[in-house]
């Protein structure tokens, strides 16, 4: 397997996409880790405010501003403000679209998403390792289980796309299938069954997220892009230990606003250097059944299904 050997400089050579919105406290903190960071190019979206919210429009600018004002290293800086409101769905993808307009690899944060300062050079040297293994089509910043289960390097092969702190190329995102175009004919197909390894329970989770999602009733952009990656046999890189903390677990979380959730206590951690590749590619099965088990409850327990009625209910009590 081809080793990346990036020369580590004081500043960050890929570029990062920077999506901000209406939280200026967590962006302040997350912001701090990029300006360490020293990325000599940074592209900046943020989503107009909605009309519905008072006093949203002042925030988000106080936001833009907040980031602006604290770009206090020689780099390129490229900005996509929106004025009306797109949504989670539209807003991130077409932040990504503008982004992957311009580069050919780059590194993605979102304002709730504070990373490990080792994030950044985990990312790029993998960026460039796997560059033209096309195979693979994200490196993520967060992992779940436990070393034991990951396994002895510094990363492992999975299935699944955890977008709390990633990156990608422009040759995999050109392969975003926004509207699910795909999804109706797959479902009739045992694609999902050859996916999950059989398991019914991950057809069942899957089957109904993805409905779902093309249905428009879950306002997201990741689904599409979990499956854009299934539909392309695509392969992600998760870290062996967790480098990212979600800090968005709050009213103003679109889709992170149960305190209570599993995994906002997930220990931060520091990737080691030099980075150990494992030898071969080859999808980590025991580490993907667990983060379906234990993250997305495909297969819930009586225990689990009680608990998860009960938080719905007192979540829709409290944000109605």
């Amino acid at each position: 397997m081809v080793k990346g050997n990036p020369f580590h400089t004081d500043s960050l050579k890929t570029p990062i996409l920077f999506l901000v919105f209406n939280r200026p406290e967590a962006t302040k903190l997350v912001f701090e880790t990029i300006r360490l960071a020293k990325p000599e190019r940074i592209y900046i979206a943020s989503d107009g405010p909605r009309a519905i919210k008072a006093g949203e429009s002042e925030i988000v600018t106080e936001v833009r501003e907040l980031v602006l004002s604290n770009i206090d290293w020689p780099c390129e800086v490229f900005t996509l403000f929106r004025n009306q409101n797109l949504g989670c769905k539209y807003a991130v993808s077409g932040a990504l679209d503008w982004f992957f307009e311009n580069e050919e690899m780059g590194i993605i944060v979102e304002d709730d998403v504070l990373p490990d300062n080792s994030f950044f050079n985990y990312c790029e040297e993998l960026l460039l390792t796997y560059e033209d293994h096309h195979d693979i089509m994200m490196i993520s910043g967060n992992s779940y289980p436990s070393i034991e289960i990951t396994g002895p390097f510094s990363y492992y092969f999975s299935k699944y796309s955890n977008i709390w702190g990633w990156a990608t190329w422009k040759r995999a995102w050109k392969l975003y299938d926004r509207e699910l175009v795909n999804w109706p004919q797959k479902r009739e197909t045992d694609f999902l069954l050859v996916k999950g390894n059989s398991y019914p329970d991950f057809v069942r989770y899957w089957k109904k997220m993805m409905d779902k999602t093309y249905h428009g009733k879950i306002n997201t952009w990741d689904y599409q892009w979990q499956f854009s990656i299934w539909l392309n046999n695509g392969i992600c890189i998760l870290p062996q230990v967790n480098l990212v903390s979600n800090i968005g677990f709050d009213e103003n979380g679109t889709h992170t606003n149960d305190s209570q959730d599993f995994t906002r206590h997930i220990k931060q951690n520091s990737m080691k250097f030099p980075l150990n590749h494992p030898d071969h590619l080859l999808i980590n099965e025991n580490a993907d059944r667990w983060h379906e088990l234990n993250i997305l409850h495909t297969d819930p327990t009586l225990k689990q299904r009680i608990k998860y009625q009960i938080t719905k209910y007192l979540k829709k009590w409290r944000f109605n």
